[in-house]
C-alpha cells in the first residue's frame, strides 16, 4: 500500500501525532509524482531550488512552494490525461475565473474514505428517511461546480425522502427561489421526518431573516440539522456572527446550535473540515494548515492571523499539495472541550484578488513570479 493510501486509511482523524510521520511521507511521494509528471510544477520547484526529497520532516512542509488559488484559477496544471479523470469539478468563479480539478480513481477512493470517516466521527450518518433542503444549485449535466456536487453528495449521509433546491435551473440559467424553500420548511415542520438543510450560509441567513420579519416561526422535527458550506462568497459584507446566526436558527426553525453544523473546504483542497460541538474546525489527519504573514508570507505561530495555506496529498491529477487561499485565519492549539487534540482553524475573513497582490509585494519570489502576468 502506498503512503498516500495509508494516510487516507488513518482512523484516528484528529490525532496528529499518530499521523505526522505518515503525512510527511505521503506529501513527499506525491510531490515526487507531480514533479515528474507536471512540467510547469517541475519548473516552479527548480526555480525555487526545492526538491521533493527535501521533504524530510513536518518543518520542511512550510518550505514547499505553494500555489495561490488565484494562480490556479488562471492556469490549469495537470499531471495526467483527462481520460483518466472520473470526476471533474470547478470552483464557483465569483471573481470571474474558475479553478479546475479532476479526480482519478485512486484520488476519488481516498477522498471518499476521508469523507466517510469524518462523517462517522461527527455522527452525520443516519438510517432515518430525511428531507433535504439545499440552499444551492440543483445538479444538472452541464453544472461542474464543486459546491453543487458536494451538496448533492451530502444528501447521501441519510436516505433522502425528498430534495428541494433554492437555485433551480430555469431558462438556461439558475434562479433563486427562496419562496418555495420557505413553504417547504413550513410544510416539513408539520411532518415527522427530520429535515437537513445544506448550502450557502448567506442564502440560509437571508431566508431565516425574512421569515422572522414576517413573523413565521416553525419547529422542525427532532433530529433535524442546519448545515452550512460554501462560504458567504459575494455576500461577505453581510456576514453575521455565528452567535447571531445560531440564535436566528433557534428562533425561526427551533434548531439549537448543537444541531448547526458548518463545513469548510475548497475545490482546490477537497478535505472535509467539519466543526465540532464547540464549532471549531479541527484539522484532520489528511491535511495540514499553515498560517502565513500577509506581508512576508512567512509561517506564523499559533494564535496569529494571516493567509491560510492548506496542504494535502490527495490529488494525483495535479500539483495541489500546498494551496495558498484568499482566506484570513488563525490556527489555535490550546485544546478544545470536545477532546480532539488536533489544532483548530478559525476563519476570520476573506481577501480579494487585489488584496492578495498587495500582500505579495516584496514577498517571496515564487508568488511574485506567478502573479506578475496578472497584475
Amino acid at each position: 500500500m502506498s503512503n498516500v493510501n495509508r494516510l487516507f486509511s488513518v482512523r484516528k482523524i484528529y490525532d496528529p501525532d499518530k499521523s505526522d510521520a505518515l503525512f510527511v511521507k505521503a506529501m513527499r511521494d506525491n510531490c515526487r509524482y507531480q514533479y515528474k509528471h507536471c512540467r510547469e510544477y517541475c519548473e516552479i520547484l527548480d526555480r525555487e531550488g526545492f526538491s521533493p526529497d527535501d521533504i524530510k520532516t513536518s518543518i520542511d512542509l512550510a518550505r514547499l512552494p505553494f500555489l495561490p488559488t488565484l494562480y490556479l484559477k488562471r492556469h490549469r496544471l495537470t499531471s495526467m490525461s483527462a481520460r483518466r479523470l472520473i470526476l471533474k469539478v470547478t470552483s464557483s468563479g465569483t471573481s470571474g475565473a474558475k479553478s479546475f480539478v479532476g479526480f482519478n480513481m485512486r484520488s476519488m477512493r481516498n477522498a471518499f474514505k476521508m469523507v466517510c470517516r469524518v462523517a462517522r466521527y461527527h455522527k452525520l450518518w443516519s438510517a432515518r428517511l430525511t428531507r433535504y433542503v439545499i440552499f444551492g444549485y440543483r445538479p444538472c449535466r452541464d453544472n461542474s461546480l464543486g459546491a453543487s456536487k458536494s451538496a448533492w453528495g451530502f444528501t447521501f449521509f441519510a436516505p433522502a425522502a425528498s430534495r428541494v433546491y433554492a437555485l433551480e435551473r430555469k431558462q438556461g440559467g439558475y434562479k433563486l427561489d427562496l419562496a418555495n424553500i420557505k413553504s417547504k420548511l413550513v410544510k416539513y415542520s408539520k411532518g415527522h421526518l427530520p429535515v437537513r438543510t445544506m448550502g450557502f450560509p448567506a442564502y440560509t441567513f437571508f431566508l431565516l431573516r425574512q421569515m422572522k420579519e414576517e413573523g413565521i416561526s416553525v419547529r422542525l422535527p427532532k433530529g433535524s440539522l442546519v448545515c452550512l458550506g460554501g462560504g458567504w462568497k459575494q455576500f461577505y459584507a453581510e456576514k453575521v456572527s455565528k452567535e447571531e446566526f445560531y440564535k436566528l436558527c433557534y428562533e425561526v426553525l427551533g434548531v439549537d446550535d448543537k444541531h448547526v453544523v458548518e463545513f469548510f473546504g475548497a475545490v482546490e483542497h477537497p478535505i472535509l473540515y467539519t466543526d465540532c460541538r464547540f464549532h471549531h474546525f479541527h484539522v484532520p489527519a489528511y491535511s495540514r494548515v499553515i498560517i502565513r504573514d500577509v506581508d512576508t508570507l512567512k509561517p506564523l505561530p499559533y494564535g496569529e492571523a494571516g493567509l491560510v495555506n492548506l496542504l494535502t496529498p490527495v490529488f494525483d491529477s495535479g500539483p495541489m499539495l500546498s494551496i495558498l487561499t484568499d482566506d484570513i485565519g488563525v490556527l489555535h492549539n490550546e485544546g478544545c472541550p470536545c477532546g480532539a487534540s488536533a489544532p483548530h482553524l478559525e476563519i476570520l475573513g476573506r481577501t480579494g484578488v487585489k488584496d492578495i497582490v498587495t500582500c505579495a509585494q516584496g514577498a517571496e519570489s515564487l508568488l511574485k513570479d506567478m502573479l506578475k502576468e496578472d497584475l
